[in-house]
């Protein structure tokens, strides 16, 4: 196109790599048959020919040749003397084809068509940004902390795409800084404005699922179910399992060889304690098992107002609870009931209320006992000696004494 070459008008095409060819070709086509028409006011007789790995352009119109005094259209037709001046052999009825060049066009529609082009590409990739990752939506996708803010940190995917991982889908203890890699989950992906916005999450219940199907292959394959996952971030998960193959046992697999498995996904989560369980369809032994470790006593169901009251040994009360109410908490959502916890010695008529002792045991005995959730008799008897001495800091001789005089109101 003598000496004009379009390599540096089709560069910032040639960036874009999830643009196919042939979309290419259209785009390219589309943007140059516009500024054709836009000089000629037509341009079903011109063809374009783009030679995108150049970076050439060739724009040709072609006009029939007519008689010289019968030109019609002098869009579509050329006079035989005006044809002549080109190459001397042609004849009427023959087609010229004339090359326009690209500076034909003037510099503003040049500038205007680069414009076009441009905005034409960056719609398109934006386009692709979103339905690629719309298309991604609770997966786990990994990339590089390109810059932190106060609410939220910007994440630069392998494609130089950016992601947004907000404050508040971190995981509490996660502390991170410019280069460190980043796995999370692709919790929604909007449009702002005419930019996509990838939203990402380590706090969902879906990051925690996606972790076990990478560390666990019988999830992955669908040999064990992940049936429920419930999540305070950062403190503590549960996650309910079932495995359809008799052979398998699912908190196993999941836990795997002393431990390996889980422990990578623990990492992950920042030290998160993470309780993999049986999952049952009996909702009394479901509640049992949610509420792992502490050991129940006994449970009264009821169904029809998803409410459970659990019985349990006083030593059982805090694990059952657990540090923060996390446990209990957890243990409600996953079984879906409202689970109120109860020490089995409230229900039992043989036992004795430890003020019943006042007059034998001082108050701040009685106190230090209480402390640890002894509240009867038979709560404290439950406990070794060596468990009393060591949760209440009293005397060896102190709770000698103690038991004896429980012992001998009991009996």
């Amino acid at each position: 196109m003598n000496g004009v070459n379009l390599i540096e008008s089709f560069s910032e095409f040639k960036e874009f790599k999830n643009i196919d060819r042939e979309t290419m070709m259209s785009i390219l086509e589309d943007v140059f048959r516009n500024m054709v028409i836009k000089k000629f006011g037509s341009d079903e007789n011109f063809d374009i020919i783009i030679n995108v790995d150049k970076g050439d352009l060739e724009i040709w119109r072609n006009r029939e040749i007519v008689p010289d005094g019968e030109l019609e259209d002098e869009m579509l037709e050329v006079e035989l003397s005006e044809a002549l001046k080109i190459e001397d052999d042609f004849e009427v009825g023959e087609e010229l084809s004339e090359e326009i060049h690209l500076e034909d066009f003037g510099r503003r529609n040049i500038l205007s068509m680069r414009q076009n082009l441009q905005s034409k590409i960056l719609d398109l990739e934006k386009d692709h940004i979103y339905q690629k990752y719309k298309e991604r939506v609770g997966e786990i996708v990994a990339g590089e902390v390109y810059q932190i803010w106060k609410r939220e940190i910007l994440i630069i995917d392998d494609e130089d795409n950016e992601l947004i991982l907000p404050r508040d889908q971190q995981i509490p203890t996660d502390r991170f800084k410019k280069g460190d890699t980043v796995r999370a989950v692709v919790a929604a992906v909007d449009m702002k404005g005419t930019n996509p916005q990838i939203i990402l999450s380590r706090t969902a219940p879906e990051f925690l699922e996606r972790l076990f199907e990478q560390e666990v292959p019988e999830v992955f394959d669908g040999l064990i179910t992940i049936k429920k996952i419930v999540r305070e971030p950062g403190e503590r998960a549960k996650v309910a399992v079932e495995s359809y193959d008799d052979r398998i046992d699912p908190v196993g697999a999941c836990v795997g060889m002393k431990g390996a498995r889980i422990h990578t996904i623990v990492r992950e989560l920042k030290n998160e304690n993470i309780d993999v369980i049986n999952y049952t369809a009996n909702n009394q032994l479901l509640i049992q098992r949610a509420l792992s470790p502490a050991k129940i006593s006994s449970i009264n169901l009821d169904n029809e107002n998803m409410k459970a009251d659990v019985f349990l040994k006083p030593d059982q009360v805090s694990l059952a609870i657990g540090k923060g109410g996390h446990n209990i908490k957890l243990a409600g959502k996953l079984t879906g009931y409202e689970i109120d916890v109860y020490r089995e010695s409230d229900a039992d008529i043989d036992d004795v209320d430890l003020e019943e002792f006042a007059d034998e045991i001082d108050h701040w005995i009685l106190d230090a006992l209480k402390s640890i959730g002894c509240d009867t008799a038979r709560s404290v008897l439950e406990l070794s000696e060596g468990d009393l001495v060591k949760r209440t800091d009293l005397e060896e001789e102190t709770i000698a004494e103690v038991v004896r005089i429980l012992k001998e109101e009991l009996e």
